[in-house]
């Protein structure tokens, strides 16, 4: 199946979730000595995570996808070590994390359905050879 737009995509619109849990997050729980430090890292990570979906997308060679979107599983991973932080901080408890996680787990599979979608996109077509 052809996708219009990055938007259409449901690996997108899982990972948008979670980035708006995210900054809701950082909102209602991070303290206002954060803002600079902690806060700002995890709101570039999450965001970066659809960004580059969407990137890659606009690039319209898989190759080129294939690479933004393993940038974005990096940036999920990268929100995730801020998640366990923002724990060990006290600023989220242990049921928040796992939530939090199961989020990223869910992200993490999209994306890598993805990819492997794409890779498959790549290779020559046996009846074309």
């Amino acid at each position: 199946m052809a996708y219009q737009n990055f938007t259409d995509l449901d690996v997108y619109k899982e990972c948008r979730q979670f980035r708006m849990a995210i900054s809701l997050l950082v909102k209602a729980r991070f303290p206002p000595d954060e803002k600079f430090r902690l806060a700002d890292q995890i709101l570039r990570s999450s965001r970066s995570i659809t960004a580059n979906i969407a990137e890659g997308h606009g690039r319209y060679y898989y190759k080129e996808n294939i690479r933004f979107c393993r940038i974005s599983r990096a940036s999920l991973f990268e929100t995730l070590e801020h998640l366990i932080t923002a724990f060990d901080e006290k600023y989220i408890s242990d049921e928040q994390l796992v939530d939090y996680k199961a989020k990223v787990d869910l992200c993490g599979r999209l994306l890598n359905g993805y990819i492997n979608f794409l890779k498959k996109q790549q290779k020559p077509r046996e009846e074309d050879g």
